[in-house]
């Protein structure tokens, strides 16, 4: 099990890698949001919006790596090589772990790059709120790793899950609080952002990245952990269905 986890992990990392326009593509474009929003509302909300908007770009940079990483399933599909995965020994859940590793290796991996930029943000947490941070990345890549998991697999092309990524994921990351606030919003909105599973994340990036305190952490951290263990064992169950 654990060689069918590893070696999936491994070719998904080498395949991200080989290719630097996925690269540029999810961490490049959620930099140019940041910077170009942040600097355009200025000093609109207090503190200034770069410094708002980090940790929110910071998940939409996870969002982005994890998810279009995921894409890679239905490229295997067209290629052959999924068919014989399934046919190989392998258990199920080593394929959707193997899988779910590598994309969150690399959502992690371009976060720790975002967090580079934060110089530039204003923002100054200490060592122990970045390592905070990271492990928050690290289990929402996860959990979103599986997310993407079950958005790929009953898909035959690379157009439908491009669609579904457009109609489901970017509302979901905006009505995350990565653009703004709960308090002020519409009432049916602030009930959508409430109930949105990417919402306990971005509170927990922005706490721990703005020195902000909060009370609800460990609430947070355990919907993001209920976030991954659903979406993971889900993808499991469709994995394991038997191929028409």
């Amino acid at each position: 099990m654990m060689l069918a986890v590893y070696s999936l992990w491994r070719r998904d990392v080498v395949r991200f890698l080989r290719q630097p326009s996925r690269i540029v593509g999810a961490l490049l474009t959620p930099v140019i949001f940041w910077f170009v929003i942040g600097s355009g509302v200025g000093t609109s909300f207090e503190g200034g919006f770069l410094s708002y908007y980090f940790p929110g770009s910071l998940a939409l940079i996870v969002l982005f790596t994890a998810i279009f990483s995921t894409i890679s399933i239905v490229e295997d599909r067209q290629e052959g090589f999924l068919q014989g995965v399934l046919a190989s020994p392998a258990p199920r859940f080593a394929i959707v772990l193997g899988k779910a590793l590598g994309s969150t290796t690399l959502a992690v991996l371009n976060g720790v790059l975002f967090l580079l930029l934060i110089p530039f943000s204003g923002l100054t947490p200490g060592a122990g709120n970045l390592l905070a941070a990271v492990a928050c990345v690290a289990l929402l890549a996860l959990a979103l790793s599986g997310l993407g998991i079950l958005i790929a697999w009953p898909l035959k092309s690379t157009q439908g899950f491009h669609a579904v990524m457009n109609v489901a994921l970017v509302p979901m990351w905006l009505l995350s609080g990565a653009l703004f606030p709960a308090t002020g919003a519409s009432p049916w909105v602030r009930t959508l952002m409430r109930f949105n599973p990417l919402t306990p994340a971005v509170e927990i990036l922005r706490a721990v990245l703005t020195n902000t305190p909060a009370a609800n952490l460990a609430s947070a951290a355990g919907s993001v952990a209920l976030f991954a263990l659903v979406t993971l064992s889900i993808a499991t169950l469709l994995v394991s269905r038997p191929s028409r």
